[in-house]
């Protein structure tokens, strides 16, 4: 008996759950859910392994409760709508990252800025995440998949692409552009590949010099190897950057950056470091530099990026691991060993 047939004729699906803070994702068989009123469930195919996810282990975002089902780079089909839902049809195939819902009232909302709704609901804290057979989500969270993309490729782009799509999008940088990518991680490696596909004379900075054949690979003109040369002046020599984007979660690699800002240069963070930055007024005065963090987007964001996406060959490097092996999925994320998405699938 499948999975799908199992949860069917049972009530039940599988989900790997943490059952305390900062414990380990453990497959359980929980109750299958019915989706309210403006909700969809969704048949999970694909869900990426996000660093974020470990937050919502630990317990550090309010609101979350145990057991806890992380997860929110889903992609699958919708199985079934709630009552009221509109312009979505069962079979449709749809992803859901960060943004899992808004109160649709709030002033962040109204103005098209829903990711910063303070009543935000994040997949594995609002609700149970994308670590499952299937998901309920309000149908507000949704992004079209296309048809280019397969369920593997579209997850990762639900929170990681959609990070750093929206973010460089929204810089002052055109085609032409001299823009950095602070890290070759999980989001700089598609940091990387999105700048250079959206036209701009990319740069990748990473540790070593074993990683430049990599940043050549994703699209990247250039290569900065911060262990052998000062970042700064590389980038002063390239023009200054008129943007770098902070992919890592080293703060001192981020404020190592801020001098090889050109004029209006922009530091836009999407690595997150508790960690505070090193820099003071006149380097911000000198060029009328700027430095910010950028959240990740909204459904419709999402499926911008999904689009340009399928568009212009922009793929992360994933690894896929049956929902059984979460737990090692989640440890080898955790340890930096993944190259560079780990993505769970069902089966489904």
């Amino acid at each position: 008996m499948s999975a799908s047939t199992a949860s069917a004729s049972t009530g039940t699906l599988r989900a790997a759950q943490v059952s305390e803070p900062g414990g380990t994702p453990e497959l359980a068989q929980v109750a299958a859910r019915e989706p309210g009123p403006g909700s969809v469930r969704i048949t999970v195919e694909a869900c990426g392994v996000c660093h974020s996810d470990l937050l919502i282990a630990s317990g550090a975002l309010p609101g979350t409760t145990f057991p806890v089902t992380p997860g929110h780079e889903i992609a699958g089909r919708i199985d079934t709508l709630g009552e009221n839902v509109t312009g979505w049809q069962v079979g449709d195939r749809v992803a859901v990252g960060w943004y899992g819902g808004s109160c649709g009232h709030c002033d962040a909302c109204r103005s098209g800025d829903a990711v910063m709704c303070p009543e935000l609901a994040v997949p594995g804290v609002a609700y149970p995440g994308g670590y499952a057979d299937s998901v309920v989500v309000p149908a507000v969270a949704l992004a079209a998949i296309p048809d280019e993309l397969t369920a593997v490729e579209a997850a990762p782009l639900a929170c990681a692409g959609v990070t750093v799509f929206n973010a460089l999008r929204h810089t002052t940088a055109g085609p032409g552009d001299t823009v950095a990518v602070l890290g070759l991680g999980g989001l700089g490696h598609l940091g990387v590949q999105f700048a250079q596909k959206m036209g701009f004379d990319t740069v990748a900075i990473a540790r070593g010099q074993e990683k430049r054949d990599l940043a050549h690979k994703l699209g990247a003109a250039h290569y900065i190897d911060s262990t052998a040369e000062d970042v700064a002046e590389a980038l002063q020599a390239l023009g200054g950057a008129k943007v770098v984007l902070a992919t890592v979660t080293n703060a001192d690699a981020m404020s190592a950056t801020i001098d090889g800002l050109g004029r209006r240069g922009e530091l836009a963070i999407v690595g997150i470091s508790p960690e505070p930055l090193q820099v003071n007024g006149l380097q911000l005065l000198q060029g009328a530099r700027k430095v910010y963090a950028h959240a990740s987007g909204a459904a419709v964001d999402t499926q911008d990026t999904l689009r340009f996406a399928a568009q212009s060959g922009v793929r992360a490097w994933t690894e896929e691991v049956p929902l059984e092996e979460t737990a090692a999925a989640v440890e080898k994320m955790t340890s930096g060993q993944a190259r560079f998405r780990m993505v769970l699938t069902t089966g489904h």
